[in-house]
């Protein structure tokens, strides 16, 4: 009963009491994110920088990368240490590998945007036939999603594979019709965009049931809101979870030191993107078909997960 008694404690504590757990976790923490303009970069940003502060013997950094699929490959191959990755990827995956990827939770929800220019012949998913498309950057998670999309709605393009950052350039130059991104809401790179070019999202709801049916439950329908990018309307997106993964070798100790810091330091990771106040201890344990490392089990058994 003691020991039950000091766990609830401790846990109780705030990040900047927490300096038994923080020594406890050790070594290089390599957090395998996403293009500067999207949610994973400043997530991941916000990550290493609280890392600093509260986990004095864990060496965190950043790298920039080409997001989901080239995450998880980077924790495969050992490259990288904790990833962001949407969850359709990381079922993928574990299909390929089984036994060696964890989760340390679910974070937040991704919305598929199909982005194009209010003035310009593009008014539905339909209408992408044969038109230049960037389905996004090789290696990422919204290029595999995108040709799941475009495959099941029958939908040939010329398809280019262009990062978050080149499609907003693209697009805004006239060198392509429409481009595919992931990401949580709002995605910086999108809103800085519709300020000064008039932008349209296409509508999604047509695709989602057969997605879910072909690949299973990763896929929703959400809403994109009127208010989250200039001058659009609500606009129904497909929704895909993310998770945070690691390798399921990982030490104990630095997993769970870096699951309690997204749920201590979430007000903090919040004013890097509001993505990271959407975390929610209830949903954070729900990561299928991954299981969670022993060490962020740890962390919700205290909470009462």
């Amino acid at each position: 009963m003691r020991r039950r008694t000091l766990l609830a404690f401790a846990a109780a504590l705030p990040l900047s009491a927490c300096e038994s757990d923080g020594a406890e976790a050790t070594g290089n923490l390599r957090i395998a994110t996403g293009s500067p303009g999207a949610v994973y970069y400043r997530y991941g940003s916000a990550i290493a920088e609280l890392c600093k502060r509260y986990l004095p013997n864990v060496h965190a950094s950043v790298l920039t990368t080409a997001a989901s699929q080239f995450n998880v490959q980077s924790i495969l191959d050992g490259t990288a240490d904790v990833a962001f990755t949407q969850a359709d990827i990381a079922a993928e995956n574990d299909q390929s590998h089984p036994d060696q990827l964890a989760a340390l939770g679910r974070l937040y929800d991704d919305h598929i945007h199909v982005v194009v220019a209010a003035s310009g012949p593009v008014k539905g998913l339909h209408d992408l036939r044969q038109r230049r498309v960037s389905i996004g950057g090789e290696g990422s998670g919204t290029a595999i999603t995108a040709l799941r999309v475009l495959s099941i709605s029958d939908i040939a393009i010329e398809g280019k594979r262009l990062g978050l950052d080149d499609s907003v350039a693209a697009l805004r130059a006239g060198g392509i019709d429409a481009f595919f991104f992931s990401g949580g809401l709002p995605v910086a790179a999108i809103a800085d965009l519709a300020r000064d070019f008039p932008i349209r999202l296409l509508d999604l709801s047509e695709p989602v049931k057969a997605l879910r049916a072909q690949y299973g439950d990763y896929y929703a329908e959400r809403v994109v809101p009127a208010s989250t990018y200039t001058g659009i309307t609500a606009t129904v997106a497909i929704g895909i979870a993310n998770y945070l993964v690691v390798r399921m070798s990982m030490n104990e100790p630095l997993a769970y030191g870096v699951t309690r810091l997204l749920f201590e330091g979430r007000d903090e990771l919040a004013k890097a993107h509001q993505a990271a106040a959407r975390l929610n201890i209830r949903s954070a344990i729900s990561t299928p078909p991954l299981p969670l490392h022993p060490g962020a089990i740890r962390y919700y058994r205290a909470q009462k997960a």
